[in-house]
């Protein structure tokens, strides 16, 4: 079941959703409940890229009014970012004032190693401690994996070395072993104004929707198909469906809709800009922050670069030189490379333009 929420007063609108779907199925009295936004960066949910708080305010009200209070909301932002700062410019610590609900930085919690098939997982304690957690990430696109939604947004509860590896093994298939091991209890999907460019935020297109249901996969191929794509070319979906994450959707999944009078009218499909540029680039396990940087930089100028030769980028480069232009320090042996971890797009921007 998925259950879809038209219109503009977004708190109100979360709140809906969730009368109208099933997770009443699902919570217990006396649960601990932690609430994971994505909070990737510190730009404000305007942008595109962060779930809007009032999204999560819905997600409280409607909580406490079921009974429940013992609630926080936990985060761990991009490698790179500050999730304290994220908490505050994205409006969480107002949140956390008004309904008295503590605030977990999850780059300064504890972990634990957990096991799916071939698969080792450092996941943090308070995702993994507690009786029922809500997944409320941003429906956009991504710069590496087309899709970002409900099963990459688990990425945030994983320390940042952790983050780190998983590019340097396999992005797409980690996040599917990771959701195999880490299960919400329930998915609020923001579709208020995501970015379809990628996931940095900037290009945002307002489609005025929350999305809600129980498995991640079920959702994400749904919410693929909204935006342009197909499960096929969501390499971490495929992945999901072979590791038992849940079944995708089909024309069988029931679908529930409110407000359809507010559906939007215009397209709101991916515009797969960081496709245009992968010609451009030569890419060894690139971190997603570094990555949506260059993607940033190269959308800047609309691809038109006096770079020599290809964009080098990645932990793969590590101990490699060359003659071409690198981003970030594991490409330090290049000829010249844009120093950072991440490096800001601005430089990446100045570096280009000066090559």
């Amino acid at each position: 079941m998925i259950t879809i929420a038209y219109g503009i007063d977004i708190a109100g609108l979360t709140y809906d959703v969730l009368a109208a779907s099933d997770i009443g199925a699902y919570l217990k009295p006396g649960s601990k409940i932690a609430i994971k936004p994505n909070l990737v960066n510190d730009r404000p949910a305007s942008d595109g890229a962060t779930t809007h708080p009032e999204v999560v305010e819905g997600i409280i009200i409607f909580l406490k009014e079921y009974g429940l209070d013992d609630i926080r909301i936990i985060e761990g932002s991009w490698v790179g970012g500050f999730t304290n700062s994220a908490f505050k410019k994205c409006g969480y610590e107002q949140l956390s004032r008004k309904y008295d609900i503590p605030l977990i930085d999850l780059k300064k919690d504890s972990y634990t190693s957990k096991k799916y098939d071939k698969y080792s997982i450092d996941i943090c304690d308070e995702a993994l401690n507690t009786d029922f957690l809500i997944n409320v990430p941003v429906l956009k696109a991504h710069c590496q994996t087309n899709l970002t939604c409900c099963m990459k947004n688990l990425k945030g509860c994983i320390p940042d070395s952790e983050k780190r590896r998983f590019h340097s093994l396999g992005v797409h298939e980690y996040v599917a072993a990771l959701n195999a091991l880490l299960k919400p209890g329930y998915n609020v999907v923001d579709g208020v104004c995501g970015d379809l460019s990628y996931e940095e935020g900037g290009n945002p297109v307002a489609a005025n929707r929350i999305i809600a249901g129980r498995n991640p996969l079920l959702v994400d191929s749904w919410c693929a198909e909204l935006i342009g794509y197909r499960f096929e070319e969501i390499e971490h979906l495929a992945y999901g469906e072979r590791f038992g994450v849940g079944e995708r959707y089909s024309k069988d999944t029931r679908i529930v809709e409110l407000n359809s009078e507010d559906k939007p009218v215009f397209e709101t499909r991916s515009n797969r800009a960081a496709g245009r540029y992968r010609d451009l680039i030569e890419e060894k396990a690139a971190c997603s922050a570094c990555y949506s940087s260059l993607i940033y930089a190269l959308h800047r100028l609309a691809g038109k670069t006096c770079a020599s030769g290809k964009i080098h980028i990645g932990q793969g480069f590590k101990g490699e030189a060359g003659s071409g232009i690198g981003i970030g320090v594991c490409t330090k042996g290049f000829e010249s490379y844009v120093p950072g971890c991440p490096p800001k797009a601005t430089d990446i921007l100045s570096a280009l333009r000066r090559r």
